[in-house]
C-alpha cells in the first residue's frame, strides 16, 4: 500500500477473521431503524459516560474478552490495545487521548460544553459475534452506565 492511500478495512477485516480460523466473513451489523434517541437535555447539563474498546489489562490473542469498568480518578496511565486490530504500521496508540478521551472531555466539563464526566471508564470488548454483542456485552456496558448516572454515552472505538 502506498502512503496516503485509503485504508480498505472491509477487506483487511475479512482477511483478518480468515487467518483466525472464522469458515464465513464477518457480516456488519445493519439496523433498519436507527438504535439512537436524543437527549432529553441538552448536552451541557448532560452526564457522560464513556467507553473505548481497548483494554485495562494484557490479554493474549483470542482470549475471551469481557466488559471491564475502571474509576477514573486519576485517569488512566495506559489502556491495551495490542490485540486489537488495527493498522500498526500506518499508526500507534501511544497518544492515550487519541482513543480514551479523558483530559479532552474534562476539559469540555469545565468549560461546560457537557455537564459532568461520570466517575467510570468501561471497556467494551470486540467480538466477532454481534449475537454475543447484542446480547452479552450491549446489556452489561447499558447497566454500568446506568449505574453511573450517565444521560449519554461516547464510544470511542480504536
Amino acid at each position: 500500500m502506498e502512503a496516503g492511500e485509503p485504508v480498505s478495512y472491509i477487506e483487511r477485516t475479512h482477511r483478518y477473521y480468515e487467518a483466525q480460523g472464522f469458515e464465513h466473513a464477518y457480516k456488519y451489523a445493519h439496523h433498519e431503524k436507527t438504535p439512537f434517541v436524543a437527549p432529553k437535555r441538552p448536552l451541557s447539563e448532560c452526564r457522560v459516560g464513556l467507553i473505548t474498546t481497548a483494554s485495562l489489562t494484557h490479554r493474549p490473542p483470542l482470549s475471551p474478552r469481557n466488559v471491564a469498568s475502571t474509576d477514573m480518578t486519576p485517569p488512566p496511565e495506559t489502556l491495551f490495545t495490542d490485540d486489537l486490530s488495527w493498522d500498526k504500521q500506518a499508526t500507534h496508540t501511544d497518544d492515550l487521548n487519541s482513543y480514551c478521551p479523558v483530559e479532552t472531555l474534562q476539559s469540555l466539563q469545565t468549560e461546560g460544553y457537557i455537564g459532568e464526566l461520570c466517575d467510570r471508564l468501561h471497556c467494551a470488548p470486540t467480538e466477532y459475534s454481534q449475537r454475543s454483542t447484542l446480547e452479552k456485552d450491549a446489556p452489561e456496558l447499558l447497566q454500568r452506565l446506568r449505574e453511573d448516572g450517565a444521560d449519554v454515552a461516547l464510544l470511542v472505538p480504536l
